[in-house]
């Protein structure tokens, strides 16, 4: 909590340096709503396991609903919310994009890359959840929903961060060694047989690493981290206001004519300095390893609490992995600083059951 605090405290008062005590004072008000209310709440609220299961298909639900939106438009080819924009005189949200000619989902998630990435918290949380449902075929059906919802932005980062859940889940299980080498051997097999198949090499070309499809997005996160680290060092400790303004900078200046700093950590680096960047990652670190040790002190290796513990665990990690990717956009700061309290819950219901004071 002091460490969010301090993150908060800080990134409002280098707001000083660039605006007025009004904006800063509103920008304030933003930082507590969009910030530190979702995850105080989160993390004071839940205090049993029902409370988990209440909130947490809550939320996967509604990634559901919006995982079938996904699948709609990118199988119609049409962006359902587009048409509001105009009318309702908003903006922000992404517009028509493709990758290899297949439209890329936006629904409401404001960008393909910030979907993947909601669908990937709502696979992970669904890890816990479905060993609540007893038929098979609709705990299955679920699952196909959320993965269905995550090829549809076809966003690359989201994917590998789907892979990375997979394997911390399972790595944090039973018989982790053996389920980790069916994985791999799983993974290679489908390889296989999707190269085999008619249209099979389009589909390996948008993997990532191995595909060739928009190879230029991989060449231009590697020119943003070698750039911003010469930005950074000219403003170390509490980073820059004019930091676009840079040669660096400019260079990564794109055809649309942005600079899009697609990587959370170097844009908080950049606008609060590593002062700023370490306490962003002490205090996922933080919750990380209170998630851990809370999960671990449990001895029954097969009961709900410790299966909660591997979800929550894998999701919040995946989600640190994908942030590398993408900046903080529209709904991928609140999903985070939510997941991380959700950590913070999870901790804190344990601690209570081991000193004999559960949740009410």
């Amino acid at each position: 909590d002091k460490i969010l605090a301090t993150y908060i405290l800080l990134t409002n008062l280098l707001y000083l340096r660039e605006t007025r005590v009004t904006d800063t004072l509103r920008q304030a008000f933003y930082l507590f709503i969009d910030v530190f209310l979702p995850y105080f709440v989160i993390s004071r609220s839940l205090k049993n396991l029902q409370a988990f299961r209440d909130a947490l298909l809550s939320l996967v639900l509604a990634i559901m609903v919006v995982a079938l939106f996904a699948v709609l438009e990118t199988a119609k080819h049409w962006l359902l919310y587009q048409p509001l924009l105009g009318a309702l005189g908003l903006e922000g949200m992404q517009g028509y994009l493709a990758r290899d000619g297949h439209l890329r989902a936006v629904v409401t998630a404001g960008q393909p890359i910030a979907l993947g990435y909601l669908m990937v918290v709502g696979m992970g949380l669904y890890l816990f959840l479905q060993h609540s449902i007893r038929q098979n075929l609709i705990r299955r059906l679920g699952m196909a929903l959320l993965v269905a919802g995550l090829i549809a932005p076809l966003s690359r980062g989201p994917w590998v961060g789907a892979a990375a859940l997979l394997v911390i889940f399972i790595a944090t299980g039973r018989s982790a060694i053996t389920r980790l080498m069916g994985l791999a051997l799983a993974a290679m097999l489908a390889l296989s047989l999707i190269a085999m198949l008619p249209g099979g090499e389009k589909i390996i070309n948008l993997l990532p690493f191995i595909g060739s499809t928009e190879k230029k997005n991989i060449t231009y996160r590697e020119d943003l981290l070698n750039n911003s680290i010469i930005v950074i060092e000219r403003n170390p400790w509490f980073g820059s206001v004019d930091y676009l303004k840079t040669p660096e900078m400019e260079a990564m200046r794109q055809g649309q004519g942005i600079i899009d700093v697609v990587n959370s950590y170097i844009g908080v680096a950049l606008e609060t300095g590593y002062v700023g960047l370490g306490l962003f990652v002490c205090f996922f670190v933080l919750t990380l390893l209170g998630l851990y040790s809370a999960m671990r002190s449990i001895p029954d290796r097969n009961s709900e609490e410790r299966l909660l513990g591997r979800a929550l665990l894998a999701t919040l990690l995946s989600i640190l992995l994908m942030i590398f990717t993408v900046s903080s956009i529209t709904i991928i700061p609140i999903v985070y600083w939510s997941i991380a309290g959700l950590g913070v819950a999870y901790a804190q219901m344990v601690r209570k059951h081991a000193t004999g004071h559960p949740g009410e």
